[in-house]
């Protein structure tokens, strides 16, 4: 058996070795981290904590970001949220039977902001989710997709390593 920090796992083979981070940016630009610590708390301020970990995770997948994926998935589960519904997330057009109206409509605006392959945010995905969030929930909403995109992008470049967050860790 291999330990590894949550459980312990058959050791059929021996798992590859865990890639150091590029860069440890936090401890090089410690103000801006305290800065994106800040705009993260101010950003998710009045959402539901599962909604955010789910859009979180959503913008995660897309971008890539193996950090922010372990960290938000810990959140999720912290908060309470399924495994089901965290692992049905990736294919959430095929499963959007567990989720609500409301939380599609966040996902999809949550993948339209992120990846903006046709330069915008199509007014029928901005539509559905102005009709289940009121104006100021649906302007935290953005800040918090803005803000873990921004997130992913320093995790993703500074290839920061996943598996040793803990719930809570940075609140």
């Amino acid at each position: 058996m291999t330990t590894t920090d949550e459980k312990t796992v058959p050791a059929t083979e021996p798992l590859a070795a865990e890639q150091s981070p590029r860069l440890e940016w936090a401890k090089h630009a410690p103000e801006v981290w305290k800065a994106m610590l800040r705009l993260d708390k101010a950003a998710t301020q009045g959402l539901d904590p599962k909604l955010s970990e789910l859009v979180k995770i959503r913008a995660s997948q897309l971008n890539h970001c193996a950090f922010c994926l372990d960290m938000h998935t810990k959140d999720a589960l912290a908060a309470g949220e399924s495994v089901e519904r965290i692992v049905q997330l990736a294919a959430w057009e095929e499963s959007r039977h567990f989720y609500t109206e409301k939380e599609l409509a966040a996902i999809e605006l949550t993948e339209a902001v992120t990846v903006l392959t046709d330069g915008f945010v199509p007014d029928e995905v901005y539509g559905k989710a102005a009709a289940h969030f009121e104006e100021a929930e649906l302007a935290q909403l953005i800040s918090a997709i803005a803000v873990i995109n921004t997130w992913n992008r320093f995790g993703v470049t500074c290839r920061l390593t996943p598996g040793h967050y803990r719930p809570g860790q940075h609140a």
